[in-house]
């Protein structure tokens, strides 16, 4: 048995663990105390209405889902009457097997998290420390479950095809369900999220989650199918793209005379789940401790525990390595290098963001203190921080991208990639733990736990606004390495095609790719189509929210004036909840299937037209536009949430003054930034990359120049 099956089983095996550890915090959050009938009424609302919009979002991509194999069937790896039938026939399933793994985790998060909302928020009445224990471990279940479906799913189609070819599929599958499902997610729960702002803080003065509001039942609803689902999707996405592209190269790697550099892959991505696991399960919080600080401090202990972990594991690769000196391409020293550089840059980004987020640091004063002046000046601070914010980050990745190529290559960047998303079990679990905590303050508040119990579920919803960013930012930042090194793999598909229509002609038809000439007319062409593209792509995800936000408000002032005793909050009097969720489902349906499209065609459009060169370009152009996007509107989108937040907290006159109100209309403009348009962004730069892999044959032997 070689290497790679013995590493393949070892991840299999692990992935198992991870799904009974999953199931084991499963059953410990159902086993806690049950809330009051208020808020187990409104929990079972907040329910339905989430696995109603997620049942009728995956029918509808279900449908685009097998549209999309039956056309993968036909041309891909190349067109079926040129090709092989039934590698044809695999790559169509194996697109399939990535959808439906995506869609299973997203639906695993839902169920644990519309648990944990409810036993967080009954749990604050006894302090902050069982509150905060029951969202976290709730979210985790969600992180155990999307890595083992990654390291599970990467696993299985390796062993059953032995095709790396064939991960691209299953990439491409996950890739494309997670655009959609963070889009339609994202434009649900900002649509909501506004409409409730706009029409009870702002016009009535009311508070966040007063139960009077009929779009506050649809708000709690989106943070669920936006970040748990989406989110997950995402980051699911995120993974099995960068095991793709590492494992791409790691074959050709081990073709040109290795034996061990899939397996080392494997191995990487199975320590890293076992190091998650590890973290979450020794996560903890003080009784009067910040539940920010523990949740960066298991981030930080996980990194720890991965680095040592893979350092034993690099130790025993170089010996092996070391007694063959055949396989040694790179040392295994340099790809451990290449890991720990992405690590400590998917730490940097953390810090970074959570450094212009967090409600404790200056930038969130300083736009608070600017909402004393007016929305005006709320927008313009805001903005200015959130530019301010791509650049250490920008610069993180790119020297992480430098450093790793100087240790191995195109190959060191991918594992660089590898390493940022090695603790990604741990990045979910935090991430998911914001949406459970953002409902748990909307339940005790409509739950009538009084303010004391409010004020614990705002401190945990702060920490989670700023994990959350932290996420996002971690997402992003993981995306671009992952890019990069799936442009590497588009070059490495291109030049296998090469060689072989040079060996079947006898003679020199193309040259190799060695790289990308912005001079070269194609390739600029590509360039400032691809930079355009997520412009674009962000504005119509935003422009989604803004008319499907306009409908809702329109539903809230009609259930206000047609209701009576519904604004005066008279005993008994119960707002049409389900009106409101069925406009946010409805438009949110109807607006996410475009703006993907969108970005598909035009990777088609200069395919076709430019072949390879303008694809090489347009890559480029979408990688850096899209990074910097994503980050900027993730960065502001929690400056402006957490600057509300800080004003609500008493400071610059606190809820109800001129400060309150403009850092609302901060909080209104950020909610698509930072949960609709930038978190898609990153998804929409994997799957024209991937796309662009899928169709790297086809590009080079039919275009237009």
């Amino acid at each position: 048995m070689n290497a790679t099956i013995i590493f393949i089983i070892v991840g299999i095996f692990v992935s198992v663990l991870a799904f009974v550890f999953a199931a084991w915090l499963f059953l410990w959050v159902k086993r806690q105390p049950k809330a009051n009938d208020t808020i187990e009424t409104i929990g079972e609302y907040i329910r339905r209405g989430a696995l109603t919009f997620l049942r009728k979002e995956y029918l509808v991509l279900a449908k685009f889902a097998l549209v999309l194999a039956v056309l993968i069937f036909v041309f891909l790896p190349i067109p079926i009457w040129k090709g092989n039938f039934w590698e044809n026939l695999t790559m169509a399933i194996t697109y399939l097997f990535g959808t439906a793994f995506s869609a299973v985790a997203g639906r695993i998060g839902i169920e644990v998290a519309t648990i944990a909302n409810k036993k967080s928020a009954h749990s604050a009445q006894i302090g902050i420390q069982p509150s905060f224990l029951s969202a976290f471990r709730g979210g985790a279940v969600m992180g155990m479950a999307v890595v083992g479906a990654t390291l599970l799913g990467v696993c299985l189609v390796m062993w059953i095809t032995g095709n790396t070819t064939m991960l691209l599929g299953f990439s491409f599958g996950a890739s494309s369900l997670a655009l959609f499902a963070k889009a339609g997610g994202g434009i649900f729960t900002k649509t909501a999220d506004i409409s409730a702002d706009l029409v009870g803080k702002v016009e009535l003065g009311i508070p966040e989650d007063d139960p009077r509001n009929p779009a506050v039942v649809a708000d709690n609803v989106g943070d669920n199918v936006g970040d748990v689902a989406g989110m997950g999707a995402d980051l699911f996405d995120s993974n099995v793209a960068s095991m793709t592209a590492a494992l791409v190269m790691a074959a050709s790697l081990d073709k040109a005379g290795g034996t061990s550099y899939v397996a080392l892959v494997f191995c990487y991505a199975a320590l890293g789940l076992l190091a998650s696991i590890i973290g979450v399960f020794f996560a903890k919080m003080g009784k009067t401790g910040s539940p920010t600080r523990a949740l960066n401090m298991s981030t930080y202990i996980t990194t720890g525990i991965f680095a040592v972990f893979t350092l034993i594991a690099t130790i025993i690769f170089g010996a092996v390595w070391k007694a063959n000196p055949a396989v040694e391409l790179y040392s295994a020293w340099s790809i451990y290098g290449a890991a720990m550089v992405g690590l400590f840059v998917g730490v940097l980004i953390g810090i970074v963001t959570d450094y212009f987020t967090d409600d404790s640091k200056k930038p969130v004063h300083e736009v608070a203190k600017a909402s004393e002046t007016g929305p005006a000046f709320t927008i313009i601070s805001g903005v200015s921080y959130g530019f301010l914010s791509v650049l250490p980050a920008m610069v993180g990745i790119a020297i992480s991208a430098l450093v790793a190529y100087t240790f191995a290559g195109m190959f060191g960047i991918s594992m660089a990639a590898v390493g940022m998303l090695s603790i990604v079990g741990m990045i979910i679990s935090n991430d998911a733990y914001g949406p459970i905590v953002d409902n748990a303050r909307g339940l005790a508040e409509m739950g009538g736990l009084g303010e004391s119990v409010i004020e614990v579920a705002d401190k945990l919803d702060s920490a989670g606004n700023t994990v959350k960013a932290v996420t996002k930012g971690f997402a992003i930042g993981a995306a671009g390495l992952t890019v990069i090194a799936l442009l590497g793999a588009f070059m490495s598909e291109v030049n296998d095609a090469i060689a072989e229509i040079n060996a079947a002609a006898g003679y020199v038809v193309h040259q190799a790719l060695t790289g990308f000439d912005v001079t070269d007319p194609t390739v600029f062409f590509g360039l400032l189509i691809g930079a355009a593209v997520p412009a674009v792509f962000s504005a119509m995800l935003m422009l989604g929210v803004g008319r499907n936000a306009s409908r809702m408000v329109a539903e809230i002032h009609r259930q206000f004036n047609e209701i009576p005793g519904l604004k005066e909050g008279k005993p008994g009097v119960v707002p049409e909840y389900e009106k409101c969720i069925l406009i946010a489902t409805s438009g949110a349906l109807k607006e996410l299937i475009p703006a993907g499209l969108f970005a598909i065609v035009m990777t088609l459009v200069v395919g076709f037209v430019g072949g390879v060169s303008a694809i090489g370009g347009y890559l480029t152009g979408n990688i850096v536009s899209g990074l910097l996007l994503a980050l900027f509107m993730s960065n502001s989108g929690g400056l402006w949430d957490n600057g509300k937040k800080y004003v609500e907290a008493g400071n610059h006159g606190g809820k109800g003054s001129p400060a309150h109100k403009a850092a609302v209309v901060g909080d209104t403009v950020g909610d698509p930034f930072k949960d609709t348009a930038g978190p898609s962004i990153n998804t929409q730069i994997t799957v024209v990359s991937l796309v662009s892999s899928l169709l790297a044959v086809i590009f080079l032997t039919v275009s237009l120049f």
